[in-house]
Formats: C-alpha cells, structure tokens, sequence
C-alpha cells in the first residue's frame, strides 16, 4: 500500500502531473499506455483520488485518454487529425515570433541560448532529454510574450504533436534540429520578424514531414519501472527545496 506524506494534495497532483508529462513528452510512455491508478499512486506515495486529478490535468490537455470502465491511458491521435494539430500549431507560433520579434531583452535571450546549448549536449548522451527539451523550446518562446493564453494553447499544441511524432515519425527524427533553433533565435534578436516567421514556418513544416504513416509497434513496459526515474527526480527536487 502506497505510503501518503503530508505534503498538499495540490503539490503531489503537480508532481505527479509533471512527471507523467516529461515521460510522454520523452517517449518514454508510448500512446496507448495504460495508466493505472493504483500503480501511479504507490510510485509516488499518493492517493488515487491525487492521480486521478493529475490524469484530468493531462486529459485536458489531450495527452491522455479517460476511457469507461476501462482506465486511462496515453493518447492515440489519428494520422486524420495529425495535419490539422501541426496546421493549429504553425498558426499558434506565428503569434509568437510576431509577439517576440525585437521585443526579448538580454537575459531572455541568453537563457534561451542556454536552452538551445542544452538540446546539442543532450542530442548525442540522452536522447529522451533531447526530446523534452526541444519540445519545451517552443513552450519557452510561448512564454516570453506574457500571454498566459497563448503560452497555454501552444503547451498543449507542442505536447500532442509530441505524441504524433511518436506514433509516425521515422526513426531518429522527431527531435527538432538544433540549427534551426539557433537560427530562429537569431531573427528574433535582430528584431526581423518576417525572417524569424519564415524560419518557424519551415522549422514546423520539417517537424510535420518528418511523419510517416505507419504507426510503430508498442513496446510492453511496466509503468512502474519507466516512472521510477521521474519519482526519483521528483524526490530529489522536494530534497533540495527543504
């Protein structure tokens, strides 16, 4: 039996919410993974009522489906829905690069630098790392124009085209390329907003053809073993803050 601690109900819904997101960002829960309750909570000492508010969260968000009587489980998208997803989100991310376009200060694009320098170390020693990161690159860019709507809308654009990536993409190829990020960066520095439009345009447009349509075959993992590293990462962040 899962051992509860004393820490607020919302702050484990968070953790667990976190967790379970960088591990389907990651891949390292494919769509169609089953997430039982009962597993979840007893890897991260919660009750299945915090799960079950955490699998809300991601259902909200489309990265998880709440089926009757049947559990849930990591999302499927259809390929018919594929292109219209990566349609929402090149539209999503023009607002952003017109919103950030000569607008970041200093310390923003350093930290995204930094972002970037990140994704390249992470590409050739954790590839799974490299995944998340790239994914939260976009995120990043969405944050910085200090639109909470829009940075939210953009969150759960990135995180289901993640998904498809993972069910279509050929191999090695769902993670976006470093250079472009780079380039992207550049533009918006420079203030050229037409340039940096065109570039995330093209940067989009590479991501989506990447897509094949053959899903590839689940790989049988108990979830307790592929969320062990998330719990651990979790722990040790709770260590740090006390």
């Amino acid at each position: 039996m899962a051992k509860h601690s004393s820490v607020p109900a919302t702050d484990r819904t968070s953790v667990i919410y976190r967790a379970l997101w960088h591990a389907i960002i990651e891949q390292a829960l494919q769509p169609g993974a089953k997430l039982p309750e009962d597993a979840i909570g007893e890897k991260f000492g919660a009750s299945r009522t915090i799960v079950r508010a955490a699998l809300a969260q991601l259902a909200a968000e489309g990265l998880v489906e709440l089926r009757r009587n049947r559990g849930a489980a990591v999302a499927t998208p259809s390929w018919a829905e594929a292109r219209d997803i990566f349609d929402v989100r090149l539209g999503l991310e023009r607002l952003v690069v017109g919103k950030l376009a000569g607008a970041l200060g200093r310390d923003q694009i350093k930290a995204l630098k930094a972002h970037v320098d990140a994704e390249e170390a992470a590409r050739g020693s954790n590839a799974a790392l490299s995944i998340r990161l790239a994914t939260s690159f976009h995120i990043r860019l969405a944050e910085m124009t200090g639109n909470p709507v829009l940075a939210r809308y953009v969150s759960e654009v990135a995180s289901r085209c993640g998904l498809i990536l993972a069910l279509y993409s050929r191999p090695h190829s769902s993670e976006c390329a470093v250079s472009e990020h780079r380039a992207i960066i550049a533009a918006l520095a420079a203030g050229d907003a037409a340039r940096a439009t065109t570039l995330m345009d093209h940067h989009l447009d590479a991501v989506a053809d990447r897509a094949l349509i053959s899903a590839h075959p689940p790989k049988e993992r108990d979830i307790q073993d592929i969320l062990a590293p998330y719990a651990l990462e979790a722990t040790v962040k709770k260590k740090r803050k006390s």
